[in-house]
């Protein structure tokens, strides 16, 4: 399968993806990946493990995720794949992926509450039950409290690190992919992305808003243009104090590891895979 670009689908890409997104909240089954990143977000509190953040298994916990989620997306309608959002391309808040017909627009001013397209909260669809406030309906703060996206530049510095990963292996590591990539040191790539959608992304249950899913699909891309120009490298290779080594189980997956999760073509390609 091909995951592509989301400004090149068809309207008829868009609608079918809506739609299993629509039905996977319908049904229950969205609210539980949002449960899942909400507990995964920094630690793992039966081993102290960092998995889905701060720590060197950020991206391949984050592609194992995103693989179950579009598995579970293809249940629904298996013509489905993730689509990325480009935001070095795409960086306005009038950018397709915002357009009424597929994500919808920005919060109002008064409280962030999305107001247009398919899970605006007063459609009745999208009402949110994994949170980190009272807040039961998407809201986003588009371009409010962080004003400019990464660009291409940044994005082309980040991956001339010749390293994944460097000790400690957390947010303080002064170089490597992982840490400058997630957005703790250098331009700020992730992190940065967050903050700008504002609302529900800038929390730890990011996933209630779907363009969670499309920022963290590019992520996953960028990485893969990291491994095939430095290698499928992952660091540690053996478990060290809090951090998961490239052969340990990640939680909540009792049985994938980083190692596992190093070739995203045993699983899929992008549109933009030579």
């Amino acid at each position: 399968m091909i995951r592509k670009n989301q400004a090149t689908l068809t309207s008829e890409e868009k609608a079918r993806f809506v739609a299993a997104m629509l039905e996977l909240k319908r049904t229950g089954r969205y609210d539980e990946f949002v449960v899942t990143h909400q507990e995964f977000a920094m630690s793992d509190s039966d081993v102290g493990d960092r998995l889905a953040h701060r720590a060197p298994s950020f991206l391949p916990w984050h592609r194992r995720f995103l693989l179950d989620f579009e598995r579970a997306l293809q249940e629904v309608d298996p013509a489905v794949t993730l689509p990325y959002w480009d935001w070095t391309d795409d960086r306005s808040t009038r950018s397709s992926l915002w357009a009424p017909d597929f994500l919808g627009g920005t919060g109002r001013t008064s409280d962030g509450k999305v107001m247009t397209g398919p899970f605006a909260g007063d459609t009745g669809k999208w009402k949110i039950i994994a949170r980190t406030d009272s807040r039961s309906y998407l809201c986003r703060t588009l371009a409010v409290h962080e004003p400019a996206l990464p660009t291409a530049e940044d994005v082309l510095k980040v991956l001339a690190e010749p390293r994944y990963d460097v000790r400690p292996w957390n947010s303080s590591s002064s170089s490597g992919l992982r840490n400058l990539l997630e957005g703790w040191r250098g331009p700020n790539l992730h992190n940065r992305v967050h903050v700008w959608v504002g609302g529900h992304m800038a929390t730890g249950a990011s996933p209630n808003d779907p363009v969670f899913w499309l920022h963290h699909c590019f992520i996953d891309l960028l990485w893969a243009q990291w491994q095939a120009e430095h290698g499928a490298s992952y660091e540690p290779k053996r478990r060290e104090p809090g951090v998961v080594g490239a052969a340990d189980a990640m939680k909540p997956w009792g049985d994938v590891t980083p190692q596992d999760m190093l070739d995203h073509r045993a699983f899929y390609t992008y549109d933009v895979d030579e």
